[in-house]
């Protein structure tokens, strides 16, 4: 699926049938942590992406019982039957202050990059967050990582920052940009009770 932009935000231009987007499931798990373990070791991935420490299916299993008890969306792309990509999002800060705000991450399949996953389940991801109240959503992307910063903004994030040499992996320092969007009517309005 394309996205083009309307308004601020992101609208489908033309529709993938091979790609389904649902909800993450147990049986996924095992895909997903082979996904995110491509990304930590070999890609250009987001700040979360830093971790030193091997992601275990059980350490996924207890994050997502987790956000579905926080009533928090984690997403799978389904390409052919296959689970090529993920999404969820996450509190941004602890404090009650934020608990409008969410902060994202979107992990692609090597075997699946450039195929409209991320341009499937970034908007599916948007969409839930909106829809359960949220009205901020953040993001740290590599600042190498131009396919996900082009994503991201084609979905309606603007740069509100740049953070220089936060991140060391691979014998370099990184930096990230931050990427922020608002979410239903932002910040024009007071959120319910």
């Amino acid at each position: 699926m394309e996205i083009a932009l309307e308004e601020g935000g992101p609208v489908p231009a033309r529709p993938c049938p091979d790609i389904v987007i649902r909800p993450s499931s147990d049986a996924d798990v095992e895909v997903m942590v082979a996904i995110y373990q491509h990304h930590i070791s070999k890609g250009v991935g987001d700040v979360g992406a830093f971790e030193e420490e091997r992601l275990l299916p059980d350490d996924l299993r207890r994050r997502r019982k987790t956000m579905r008890k926080k009533r928090l969306p984690h997403l799978v792309a389904e390409r052919g039957g296959q689970v090529a990509g993920y999404a969820y999002a996450v509190p941004f800060r602890k404090r009650p202050a934020y608990r409008y705000t969410l902060k994202h991450s979107i992990y692609v399949h090597p075997d699946h990059l450039h195929a409209g996953i991320g341009r499937r389940l970034l908007p599916a991801l948007i969409e839930a967050c909106a829809a359960g109240g949220y009205r901020q959503m953040i993001g740290y992307i590599d600042a190498q990582n131009a396919a996900s910063l082009r994503l991201h903004e084609t979905c309606g994030f603007t740069r509100v920052g740049y953070l220089k040499a936060v991140g060391f992996k691979y014998g370099q320092w990184s930096d990230s940009v931050m990427v922020q969007r608002a979410l239903g009517t932002g910040s024009d309005d007071q959120p319910g009770a």
